[in-house]
């Protein structure tokens, strides 16, 4: 049998960790593989892990079609739907899955109404397997919609999709290892780029330390920027004031941390550089 591994495909969905990945091959190895690999054709849609540990020892699988993909958008739409309702996934990740399909279904829609043909056209050519198309997805057009496919509420949505819009690369991992919650990276990731990577570096205690110190200082805001009807322009100067000399402390701070990360990780090195002197035989 020919299977095809897409790349681009066996990358769409977030892969498994070390330990994920050990511990399914541990299964496959014990029980063998028990869940049929899904094809579109020749190519691999679902199984790429279980795919790659059969191989690697040798193991037989069985396969499966799905007759309905009509495009490589089908494809997507239905690898999404499927880890949507797989209890492994994170509520991270399930809220980027969610975010990512209502981007298909509106350029699906948008394609669909400036020019049919083109749509039609993105389909896969016509093949004796497929003989019905897949039934149309929820449009997801609202982010209650979105919060309901991904089992959260929509103040969840609200801030995965401002993770996505604003954190660093760096932020973005420390949340999908469960480094950072979602609640306290929305708020990290209100600061600079280089601010966000410096707290990440840092370690746990500081991203939770700096999303303590955005979120006091919003809720500062309001209060302060609200001018008196006596002064109003001196209120108003006070609370400019006041904001910049808030962030210029967060700054300062995490300045500070950085220089001590890199001055610990510099005695480290030192002492691991004497170790073998000072541990020689009398």
């Amino acid at each position: 049998m020919n299977i095809v591994v897409n790349e681009e495909l066996k990358a769409y969905i977030e892969p498994l960790t070390p330990d994920e990945h050990e511990a399914l091959e541990r299964s496959i190895l014990a029980e063998g593989c028990r869940d049929a690999l899904v094809l579109w054709g020749d190519v691999l849609v679902d199984g790429h892990n279980r795919y790659g540990i059969c191989q690697k020892h040798s193991l037989p699988f069985q396969t499966v079609q799905n007759p309905r993909f009509q495009s490589m958008e089908d494809v997507h739409l239905w690898m999404i739907d499927q880890h949507l309702g797989r209890r492994s996934v994170s509520d991270f990740q399930r809220g980027v899955l969610a975010l990512r399909k209502r981007e298909i279904m509106a350029d699906r829609k948008a394609r669909a109404a400036t020019s049919p043909e083109a749509e039609a056209a993105t389909a896969a050519p016509d093949t004796p397997e497929a003989t019905a198309a897949l039934p149309a997805p929820d449009p997801l057009n609202s982010r209650e919609a979105i919060a309901k496919a991904a089992r959260l509420s929509s103040s969840q949505v609200v801030m995965i999709e401002k993770i996505q819009k604003q954190a660093a690369p760096e932020l973005v991992a420390a949340v999908k290892s469960g480094t950072i919650s979602i609640n306290a990276a929305a708020a990290v990731a209100t600061l600079p780029a280089e601010e966000q990577v410096a707290a990440v570096v840092a370690g746990k205690d500081e991203l939770k330390q700096a999303a303590k110190r955005v979120r006091e200082l919003n809720k500062r805001k309001p209060r302060d920027e609200a001018p008196s009807e006596e002064s109003p322009a001196a209120e108003a100067g006070t609370s400019a004031e006041g904001t910049t000399d808030e962030l210029q402390a967060l700054r300062h701070r995490v300045a500070e941390l950085t220089a001590e990360n890199t001055e610990l990780r510099q005695q480290l090195a030192q002492l691991q550089a004497d170790q073998p002197a000072s541990s020689a035989p009398f």
